[in-house]
């Protein structure tokens, strides 16, 4: 290969041949052009992917083992931040059964949006925002790839804040919230930093950790959880809120759906598109029903159990360490815990980081190691912002994101059944980085703003209440979701096929 650019125009690093049996490097001009030529050489020797937005051709794929498509999510998913969700139950006044029943359906619903997305990536090699394309248009598929980084920060935050909680218990408060969130987000920055092949290969194992912490909790709870708690809702408002909760769960699921075909790009074309939609589904769904059961479980178990009610004041740590015995075992399982929300943060810094490059071609010149550094200083400032609020902000930022994630899914699969004719040949998968060869985007666009709109008038947040929403209720009850469905789905055909006529493409 020769390698004569002087990579200042952001090309692809190469290696200039000195002669036939020795490659000699070309240093290279500009800061990111040095970025990416010791990127392209890390890369060579230990495999930190330095081309992760190229499509991956068929020719060149090395697919991880098959059951990693479930793996991976079991270890995004069963972690502390889903153990948290599952005391929302009890802040919405549900009893234990309601809320063992909408965890169980919303999670296998937002679960089957994402395994729908996940069936693209073998078939296309390409990463989800560029998937989007398709859809939503080149230019305006950047709305997309920002509402994915600041998902993804929102994620890890979360995450950042849960592990924080688990290290200020288990030093008995001597490691404040700040230094906690610090200590956990430069964990996941450790293996986040080299690419896919480490992120796989620490995903497939970490969920067995968390899995025999979350059964040894179980077992050391589970007799004191009520199911006779009539909970402290009726009526209307009762309504409502069973509408909130299942915003809340369904999003927790749902949300993985716009960055999922990130991880797949390596599996062969012809693998079964059931078997990844099956094992993708039952890989988020299920994982994530263990955590938050289990937190449900304790949250019913907090007005019989005074030690309980006084230790989840301080945080979901102290309680879990009060829970669990004896201390020092506690404290060991809280580590564990703590360890095992590395899983999140790194899928959620390597999404990040990719979606920031494919938010405009100027910014895929800036290398991904340093858009990894840069989400990785984002997560910090926010995990630190909201570490004293965390129930508030996972009440806002899930329904959030099954919002703008219903629109996406909505958008994706009509353009690919009704349009495409469900047939992956009718892409032009050469053309994905081609402005002049995507759709306008007129279609997608108008669509996702009608499923906007339909988020203002259906949405119950802390800070906002839409005109529907307050309908429902003291409380409100959030139908976003469904607005959003209904809106999206609606307007997609009529404004597509407007696009096709006047514009062709």
């Amino acid at each position: 290969m020769d390698y004569s650019k002087s990579l200042e125009d952001g090309s692809e690093p190469k290696l200039a041949m000195a002669s036939v049996a020795e490659e000699t490097p070309v240093k290279p001009v500009g800061f990111f052009a040095r970025v990416l030529y010791y990127e392209e050489l890390l890369d060579r020797k230990m495999g930190i992917e330095a081309h992760s937005l190229d499509r991956v051709l068929p020719e060149d794929r090395q697919p991880p083992n098959t059951l990693a498509m479930a793996f991976i999510w079991a270890s995004a998913t069963m972690n502390i931040s889903c153990f948290s969700t599952g005391f929302m139950g009890k802040e919405f006044g549900l009893n234990l059964g309601e809320t063992i029943a909408i965890i169980i359906c919303a999670t296998f619903l937002g679960g089957c949006i994402t395994g729908w997305c996940a069936t693209m990536g073998p078939g296309t090699g390409l990463r989800q925002v560029a998937i989007s394309r398709y859809s939503f248009g080149f230019y305006p598929s950047s709305i997309i790839a920002a509402l994915n980084v600041v998902e993804q920060l929102g994620w890890a935050s979360v995450s950042c804040i849960t592990g924080g909680q688990a290290l200020r218990a288990v030093s008995d408060d001597r490691i404040s919230m700040v230094v906690g969130v610090v200590i956990v987000a430069c964990l996941s920055l450790a293996f986040s930093f080299f690419g896919l092949k480490a992120v796989m290969g620490i995903e497939q194992y970490i969920w067995m950790v968390a899995f025999v912490v979350f059964l040894i909790i179980f077992g050391e709870s589970g007799h004191r959880a009520s199911l006779s708690d009539p909970g402290t809702v009726s009526g209307l408002t009762k309504s409502g809120n069973v509408l909130s909760l299942i915003s809340v769960v369904y999003g927790s699921s749902a949300s993985w759906s716009s960055i999922v075909s990130d991880f797949y790009v390596h599996y062969p074309v012809n693998t079964s598109r059931t078997k990844v939609f099956i094992y993708t589904t039952l890989g988020i769904s299920l994982p994530t029903c263990v955590g938050m059961l289990l937190g449900a479980c304790i949250a019913s178990a907090l007005d019989s159990t005074p030690e309980w009610a006084t230790a989840y004041d301080q945080g979901i740590g102290e309680v879990l360490q009060t829970i669990i015995h004896p201390r020092p075992f506690a404290k060991f399982c809280l580590v564990l815990l703590m360890l095992c929300g590395v899983g999140q943060n790194c899928i959620a810094i390597y999404s990040g980081s990719l979606s920031a490059q494919l938010f405009a071609k100027p910014f895929q010149k800036i290398p991904r190691v340093i858009w990894t550094l840069i989400v990785f200083a984002c997560i910090i400032v926010i995990g630190i912002a909201g570490r004293d609020h965390l129930l508030t902000v996972l009440d806002n930022f899930l329904s959030l994101l099954g919002y703008w994630n219903t629109s996406f899914f909505v958008i994706l699969f009509t353009e690919h059944y009704f349009f495409r004719g469900g047939n992956l040949a009718n892409y032009d998968l050469d053309a994905w980085n081609t402005p002049s060869k995507m759709p306008i985007g007129f279609g997608g666009l108008m669509a996702f703003l009608c499923g906007a709109a339909g988020w203002i008038v259906g949405m119950d947040e802390t800070y906002y209440i839409g005109a529907l929403a307050k309908m429902i209720g003291a409380d409100g009850g959030d139908i976003a979701n469904q607005l959003a469905l209904v809106f999206s789905s609606l307007s997609y055909i009529p404004f597509r096929m407007l696009e096709l006529k006047f514009i062709g493409r």
